[in-house]
């Protein structure tokens, strides 16, 4: 017999086995004999106790039968290499890898371009970005293979389940090496140290099945006949023909966006949030969420979640990083972006976050028209990637070059004072202090600046110059929807063009992403046969 018991228990007994057993014993009303065996399938924290914080943890539990490990669901590759349909996809992220193996599945053979270096190649870049202050427009925080979210925290938390199976998703993560606690955490991650080796084992199995993964190979154009895609042209001088073309390019590819633009196929400007990124003392945060001086050793380092209306406009925390470092995420010189990530043990001295404010059209064009007033593009479906773009270059002048990044205490920057000193920082290029009114629109910078205040209220000891405010935070998103037919998820003016995921505007995630690129590729499927 089996079944699903839930309990609550103390951070110290949430993992130990012999008081949990004794546990479930109790609960079943049975000796801890008949316990066969259980394993965990759900895990969160309760902190909302002033006096305890509480691990609500259910399992499945065997009683008098044998005990069956978890089962890790697993998908079938089938050998494509003499497939006779093949499909380009552009871009070897999320969306694009899980594309490329449920297409294996299926019994079609991928073709992955990436404009980027695989994983491990792309260390060096980022390792000249964060030291000598050097990026390479093709590999970088944004661009390589894993996309975005493989040096960027590899956090797989989505309320998306409307777009597919996370549960597969994270079940298919366990099938290429994540740690099996991804399947019953509340808020799974991996860890920008082990994502890598993951992201390894997908492209290698994906070339033992015939496809094929292809690096530094940029999409340049497109050859359309009749309103469809016959070939894809790379930077090299390569073409590649295709019974489809998967567009998986992430939310940073603005050169895939002008290149649509420039052929008059069909985008469309997209609401993002653009803002911060804010550090504190990991130990501040863990004392505020979890009401103690000291975290109990059994407890993960603690994160938040926040959000406030102000002016109509939604001020919030995006990709907060427990145990984080900041980092640059420029995918241009001159153009200066902080992003955030944790290793898997989240052990570093600094919880970080991003703190955003949503920006729509109107937003975007009345700051454009103050700073370029010449710009006759400013009703463009481009107008917020300029606005972005425009953000990020004032940061870049404002710090100093060399993507310094300016910045400023918490408490200073929401009163409009320079702050005379700045804390130790995670940001490796370094920090110079600057009155961020000079970097952010005054919209953005008069919302944060309120938000912050709400922001304190809401967790006492928040509000402090002990945190440090570090401009900019803009990649939340992409500012471009390519748009898509909602049943065949095809270009609605180009066929045979399958926009997909962050780049397109139809995903915000890894896991959201993942299950987008799945979703093509079925569909993709389906109609080849």
């Amino acid at each position: 017999m089996q079944k699903e018991i839930s309990l609550k228990l103390k951070p110290n007994e949430a993992f130990n086995e012999v008081i949990i057993k004794e546990y479930l014993s109790q609960s079943l009303s049975i000796a801890p004999t008949h316990i066969t065996g259980f394993y965990k399938t759900k895990q969160s924290i309760d902190a909302r106790s002033r006096k305890q914080v509480w691990m609500n943890t259910s399992f499945q539990v065997y009683i008098n039968e044998p005990f069956q490990p978890r089962k890790i669901q697993k998908i079938l590759l089938q050998n494509v290499s003499k497939a006779n349909k093949k499909i380009i996809i552009v871009g070897a992220g999320p969306a694009g890898l899980f594309a490329a193996l449920k297409l294996i599945e299926l019994g079609i053979k991928p073709i992955i371009i990436e404009r980027g270096k695989d994983v491990r190649n792309r260390r060096r870049d980022l390792a000249a970005l964060n030291k000598e202050g050097i990026v390479n427009p093709e590999s970088n925080y944004c661009f390589g293979e894993g996309g975005a979210g493989t040096y960027s925290d590899g956090k797989l938390y989505t309320r998306s389940s409307k777009r597919g199976d996370v549960t597969r998703i994270l079940n298919l993560f366990v099938q290429f090496g994540a740690d099996e606690k991804i399947l019953y955490e509340a808020h799974p991650h991996i860890g920008t140290n082990k994502l890598p080796h993951i992201i390894t084992a997908m492209r290698n199995a994906i070339i033992e099945y015939g496809g094929n993964v292809l690096f530094e190979k940029k999409l340049v154009d497109f050859d359309i006949e009749n309103n469809e895609v016959k070939t894809i042209k790379i930077a090299d001088g390569d073409s590649l023909h295709a019974d489809a073309v998967i567009l998986a390019t992430g939310h940073s590819a603005r050169d895939i966006f002008e290149l649509l633009h420039n052929k008059k196929i069909l985008i469309e400007a997209k609401p993002f949030a653009l803002g911060v990124r804010i550090e504190h003392p990991q130990s501040l945060i863990d004392s505020i969420q979890y009401h103690s001086t000291e975290r109990d050793i059994c407890l993960p380092p603690s994160s938040y979640s926040l959000v406030e209306q102000v002016n109509g406009k939604g001020v919030f925390s995006f990709c907060m990083c427990p145990g984080g470092i900041i980092a640059p995420a420029a995918t241009n010189p001159n153009e200066l972006i902080v992003n955030g990530w944790s290793p898997s043990k989240r052990n570093n001295a600094f919880a970080n976050s991003g703190m955003v404010v949503s920006v729509d059209e109107k937003d975007a064009i009345q700051y454009l028209k103050k700073i370029e007033p010449k710009n006759k593009q400013l009703n463009s479906p481009l107008t917020l990637m300029y606005f972005q773009q425009a953000v990020e270059r004032k940061a870049f002048e404002i710090g100093g070059g060399k993507f310094v990044a300016p910045a400023q205490r918490m408490v200073d920057f929401s009163i409009g004072k320079n702050s005379a000193s700045l804390p130790n920082c995670s940001y490796l290029p370094g920090i110079s202090s600057a009155n961020l009114n000079e970097v952010l629109p005054p919209f953005i910078y008069k919302n944060l600046q309120q938000g912050f205040k709400a922001f304190g209220n809401k967790m006492k000891g928040y509000y402090t110059n002990d945190a440090v405010v570090v401009a900019t935070e803009s990649r939340t998103s992409s500012p471009v929807r390519i748009p898509r037919n909602i049943e065949t998820l095809e270009h609605p003016q180009i066929k045979n063009l399958y926009p997909c995921a962050e780049g397109a505007g139809y995903a915000g995630g890894i896991v959201s992403a993942a299950m987008d690129g799945e979703n093509v590729a079925t569909i993709i499927a389906e109609k080849l046969k």
